[in-house]
């Protein structure tokens, strides 16, 4: 179980993954050996999966959201494995879930353009049957965060 320093640790790793060991000992109220030493376990059992640099979308032209919903009446291993796997060799793709109700699958995609999207739909149609496919563009980013709520 994890407990409060652990928490800490975990919130100001997610805030700043670069800060030092010595900042976040300070700051949680430890020594340096035994947060380094905890933050070592944290990652060991997998509650620290790895540490990442978040990028600018606008510096990088990738400022539009589109939300995919796909349907599908293929519900066996080996397509939904097939499925996967396209989605893996595209980059535009941040983010997948298989869903419940109305809509089978749920993805995010990031682009340029819509002209970028379009490209970007032709693969996705090319690559793997769906039976429906409807997207909706993202007009205004209200909130975004990587940060787990602790």
């Amino acid at each position: 179980m994890l407990d409060a320093i652990d928490k800490h640790i975990l919130a100001l790793l997610q805030r700043d993954a670069t800060l030092s060991v010595q900042s976040i000992a300070d700051q949680v109220n430890l020594t340096t050996s035994p947060c380094w030493r905890r933050i070592q376990t944290l990652e060991a059992e997998g509650y620290i999966q790895r540490r990442v640099a978040l990028l600018s979308r606008d510096k990088l032209d990738l400022g539009v959201d589109v939300f995919v919903f796909i349907r599908t009446d293929q519900h066996n291993d080996e397509w939904m494995n097939h499925f996967a796997r396209t989605l893996d060799a595209l980059p535009e793709v941040v983010e997948a879930y298989r869903m419940s109700g109305d809509v089978d699958y749920l993805l995010r995609v990031v682009v340029a353009d819509i002209k970028a999207y379009d490209r970007f739909y032709k693969r996705l149609v090319s690559e793997i049957k769906l039976a429906d496919v409807s997207s909706s563009f993202a007009m205004e980013s209200m909130k975004y965060t990587t940060a787990l709520p602790l």
